[in-house]
């Protein structure tokens, strides 16, 4: 970082410079420091430190308010904070999961999901109101919503019930996540000395 840049107070995160396009369905209202994001899917609102925001020619823009590391890294974060916050009220967020093994599967109860993983009970998992899931093939779930957040921080308590364990990858884990493979013992004791 340069330390005469931060003296002279001219500290702006190159992400947080960034507009965020607001489109026209998407209405953007601020209150002191809490924003509220209106769109097609739902509302969204939020408390951010740090920034403040400006509307202009159908773009948000975000200002930082002290000019300090902190400050820097507050006015890249709060940026793309309200992005997600846009994008999950005009088109939403979803996160895939396979439950692999054998008689491993999942169902819906209600507002909850209930997973037969290998334990000696079933295990049900309470989904919150802003996600919403649907069912493939009882190994395959689609969770969704208009909070990046919420979701992610779900979909990993969900995997979390039963990682997927690295001999022979049975568990639950995201669609497209790798599991790297160990190679299990092979050859007993080894040959007997002569």
């Amino acid at each position: 970082m340069d330390m005469n840049a931060a003296k002279t107070g001219n500290v702006v995160s190159r992400v947080g410079k960034a507009p965020v396009a607001l489109p026209a369905k998407v209405s953007v209202a601020v209150t002191g420091k809490l924003v509220t994001v209106k769109g097609p899917l739902g509302t969204l609102e939020r408390i951010f430190e740090g920034v403040t925001f400006e509307q202009k020619d159908g773009n948000l823009l975000v200002h930082p308010t002290e000019s300090t590391r902190t400050g820097k890294a507050m006015h890249g974060l709060g940026r793309n904070l309200v992005r997600n916050m846009v994008q999950g009220v005009t088109v939403g967020y979803k996160r895939e999961l396979d439950v692999i093994g054998v008689g491993f599967r999942v169902e819906a109860v209600g507002q909850a999901l209930k997973f037969s993983i290998g334990f000696s009970h079933p295990v049900l998992f309470p989904l919150p109101a802003a996600v919403t899931c649907k069912i493939e093939k009882l190994t395959h779930l689609e969770l969704s919503s208009i909070d990046k957040e919420l979701l992610g921080q779900v979909a990993a308590n969900i995997r979390g019930l039963r990682k997927p364990e690295p001999y022979k990858g049975k568990g639950i884990r995201y669609t497209a996540e790798k599991v790297r493979q160990k190679a299990g013992k092979s050859g007993g004791k080894g040959a007997k000395k002569k």
